[in-house]
């Protein structure tokens, strides 16, 4: 006989719904660790069907070492804000974040193989086939950065609930106070100003060519005087470069400083060259392609399907 308890025993260690509980238990004869089974069986037969659902939503999750020298991001997606801000969601995407950052995996595909942090009997891919099919989202890891600080340090910084997040290097031989805090005023740089390179030797030369010429145009086309275009493609050249290369942006917090004065100054001050090795800076479902759903007309054809 399948008791109350088993069934609530069974819900609290697999999180399903009771029916689906006690379905479990009659098929396995009352044998609880049978019954898991079953539920991880049809909970991998649940995952598959929402798979192909778009997961646009979810949070971006970083994880830093107490020493500051290892740090991971990572964004990991559902489909609808409430299930974001569900806890087991949230602990899952933690959770992840921390796995990358001690582990040494490259892919997504690597990550998902291996055990999963707060339940080494699962591999990652089954704790969220797990959540899956408790939640009733599809989710999915989209991407995750490792930094390693061999002489220095990473720090980390999330905006608006898991909305985004930025990983961010720095080099120095002195990792106290003063650098900690550089290197989070440089995260909030970041999330604020959106930099697309460390610097003007990461721009790509031929998108540059392309900025150029399209200067140039605009600038022909404003009637300029041929023999003085080409000076004002230099100065808007430099002035893009001002705002897409972070050492060179305005730093947020004081206009009268530069990232890289700033960096100057603080080097000064501890003694010791500090710089910006590397920078992640990951922006929820950017890039992902929503589907805008009518809900009429999916409640309508829910109640068709019924029929």
């Amino acid at each position: 006989m399948i008791s109350a308890s088993m069934v609530k025993e069974l819900r609290d260690r697999t999180g399903s719904a009771m029916m689906a509980c006690k379905k479990a238990l009659t098929e396995s004869n009352g044998d609880i660790e049978k019954a898991i089974e079953i539920l991880r069986e049809k909970g991998l037969a649940a995952a598959a069907k929402k798979a192909s659902r778009v997961a646009a939503e979810g949070l971006v999750a970083t994880y830093v070492s107490e020493d500051g020298k290892i740090g991971a991001i990572a964004e990991v997606n559902c489909e609808t804000d409430f299930v974001s801000a569900n806890e087991a969601f949230c602990d899952l995407s933690n959770n992840i974040a921390k796995m990358v950052a001690l582990s040494e995996v490259n892919t997504v595909e690597e990550l998902m193989n291996e055990k999963y942090l707060a339940d080494e009997n699962i591999t990652l891919t089954e704790a969220i086939s797990g959540l899956i099919s408790k939640l009733g989202e599809n989710m999915k890891v989209r991407r995750f950065t490792r930094y390693n600080a061999e002489s220095g340090v990473v720090q980390s910084y999330i905006h608006g609930g898991g909305r985004i997040g930025v990983l961010v290097e720095l080099a120095s031989s002195v990792q106290n106070s003063v650098v900690r805090e550089l290197a989070k005023d440089i995260c909030m740089q970041i999330t604020a100003a959106n930099p697309l390179f460390l610097n003007e030797n990461q721009v790509d030369t031929d998108a540059l060519d392309k900025e150029r010429e399209i200067y140039r145009v605009q600038a022909l086309n404003e009637g300029k005087p041929e023999k003085i275009v080409d000076k004002m493609v230099e100065g808007r050249i430099k002035k893009y470069l001002k705002e897409v290369c972070l050492v060179d942006q305005v730093w947020v917090k004081n206009s009268d400083l530069t990232i890289s004065k700033l960096l100057e100054e603080k080097s000064k001050e501890v003694g010791s060259p500090i710089s910006i090795v590397s920078y992640s800076r990951f922006e929820r479902g950017e890039g992902i392609e929503k589907v805008e759903e009518n809900f009429a007309e999916e409640v309508q054809r829910q109640m068709q399907q019924g029929k």
